[in-house]
């Protein structure tokens, strides 16, 4: 008899998807959610900022920028 450890992997085009494949998938959605949660957050830090220092301000200019570019990676 067989144990789960070796049954063979299922194709997900069948409709069938192994609890092993559906417990990474969770994991990778999990994942990306926290980044984008961190990265949301970053983003609202940043936006928050007030600040009449010209070099400050494109800092956080760049950062914001560099922000929304990691945000558009993840989706």
């Amino acid at each position: 008899m067989a144990n789960a450890s070796q049954q063979p992997e299922v194709k997900s085009g069948n409709g069938y998807v192994s609890e092993e494949q559906r417990r990474l998938a969770e994991q990778k959605r999990a994942e990306k959610t926290r980044q984008m949660q961190s990265l949301n957050l970053q983003r609202e830090n940043i936006l928050s900022q007030r600040t009449s220092n010209p070099a400050r301000r494109a800092a956080l200019e760049d950062a914001l920028s560099h922000v929304e570019a990691q945000i558009a990676a993840l989706n």
